[in-house]
């Protein structure tokens, strides 16, 4: 991935008017390229966006020795010469990716251990890797813990299916299960699992490597372990929550924005929201030759302010909220947004506040249903009040989504804004600058 700057000065107030182009999902690309670890031939993913999260994960896979080939947009990966990797060399990636705790299946199953250090990624809440390990541990695994971090061997005869419910339905444990329960002797079920798009996307890939995986309603998986699983050729889906950021952008800014490569199947709650804001919106589905995309925009008038909670798929995912959040400033009334996913995800309306935003949040559920929050201390409500005049301000990116909304808030503002912290976009917006510059936005590297 190309260095760019980690602060930029943005200067406000310019409608954001152009085209950006989305590639494969920073949610599924990642997970996709771990899972070739169990194949017996190469694997070859297409449609790979070029972001940091892609860098880490092809780092990994080259210190436990699969050979990497990455050209423009695909990658292929051949693990034919596995092998463990040294610890203190993991631990230099521990701190950028949470990616590690996912290779520990294919790992267990390839060489019968595995090793997983401190785990980084963006922290917005807890998210504790004890609904992996469980799952692992009854699977059959058992976990080391030492001062480095976990060491995680297969019990003689290899991993073996079992029964698994999750209390909550992880995405990050539901991927844990279908890469280590797909080479497991017997038949793992799994209750409560995540059906994000990306997750079935990663049920699709490792169907193509041989996987016998059913998907049942009331989020129930049923994976039949098999004896051994081949190489795919695997075109990732587009990143829905990218399109879904540059959509917030364009209703924030007044702007007219369409992104390439965006479909609407997995946006379908994102686009209802955004019309009852008051966005306007077209989908195109690449007949006549023409990508597929859809453009965004706002018509003019007063945004409309709602009650809007966030959810699992298929409800309104949380990644959408941090950048609708910024939105719904400018909208006419009070606003209400309820987050039941991460309990600190609303963290970064402080800042937003400093730029003029009117946002408080609360300890209890705002919203039309209770969540596991409740009476838990976490600041997960919050009310919006619009519109708010913003200016610009000093700001430290927090997360990616957050990090995203301060930059949408620079934009929509009066004034000159100071964003540090552009490493954490990088993770998951490819070519960011360059995107930034064609949309007519003004900036520059500091």
């Amino acid at each position: 991935m190309a260095a760019d700057a980690s602060t930029l000065k943005i200067v406000g107030g310019t409608p954001l008017r152009g085209e950006v182009t989305v590639r494969g999902a920073k949610n599924l690309v990642p997970k996709a390229m771990v899972a070739a670890l169990l194949g017996s031939t190469p694997s070859r993913l297409r449609n790979v966006p070029d972001v940091l999260d892609v860098d880490v994960v092809s780092s990994l896979l080259e210190l436990h020795r699969v050979s990497i080939d990455r050209t423009d947009g695909e990658v292929t990966m051949d693990p034919g010469s596995v092998t463990s990797a040294e610890p203190s060399r993991l631990n230099v990636l521990a701190g950028s990716s949470r990616i590690p705790i996912l290779m520990c299946g294919p790992l267990l199953h390839r060489l019968g251990k595995a090793f997983i250090p401190d785990l980084g990624g963006c922290r917005i809440g807890d998210r504790p890797i004890d609904f992996h390990l469980d799952a692992l541990r009854q699977m059959g695994a058992t976990v080391d813990k030492e001062p480095e971090g976990l060491y995680l061997s297969a019990p003689e005869g290899g991993l073996r299916g079992t029964k698994i419910e999750l209390n909550f339905p992880s995405v990050g444990a539901t991927e844990q299960v279908l890469l280590s329960a797909v080479l497991a002797n017997g038949i793992t079920e799994l209750r409560n699992a995540a059906v994000e798009p990306e997750i079935m996307d990663l049920i699709s890939v490792l169907q193509k490597m041989g996987a016998l995986i059913t998907v049942h309603s009331n989020r129930v998986l049923r994976i039949e372990g098999v004896d051994k699983l081949y190489g795919y050729d695997h075109t990732a889906i587009p990143d829905r929550l990218e399109a879904a950021s540059w959509a917030c952008a364009a209703l924030a800014t007044k702007g007219d924005i369409t992104v390439l490569g965006a479909e609407q199947p997995s946006m379908l709650t994102f686009l209802n929201v955004f019309r009852k804001v008051g966005g306007q919106f077209e989908v195109n589905d690449g007949g006549d030759g023409k990508p597929r995309s859809i453009r965004f925009w706002h018509p003019g008038g007063a945004l409309s302010a709602m009650a809007l909670e966030t959810d699992v798929a298929p409800g309104f995912q949380t990644d959408w909220q941090q950048p609708l959040v910024v939105a719904l400033s400018q909208a006419d009334g009070l606003s209400i947004v309820h987050e039941t996913v991460y309990e600190n995800r609303l963290g970064f309306t402080d800042a937003l506040n400093k730029m003029g935003a009117h946002i408080q949040v609360y300890r209890e559920c705002l919203g039309g249903s209770t969540c596991r929050f409740n009476q838990s201390g976490y600041l997960h409500s919050a009310v919006i009040s619009g519109p708010a005049k913003l200016h610009g301000a000093e700001l430290v990116i927090p997360d990616l989504r957050g990090g995203f909304s301060y930059l949408i808030a620079a934009l929509a503002a009066e004034g000159e804004s100071t964003v540090h912290g552009l490493e954490l976009i990088y993770r998951g917006y490819e070519g960011f600058s360059a995107k930034l510059r064609g949309l007519g936005a003004n900036f520059t590297a500091a």
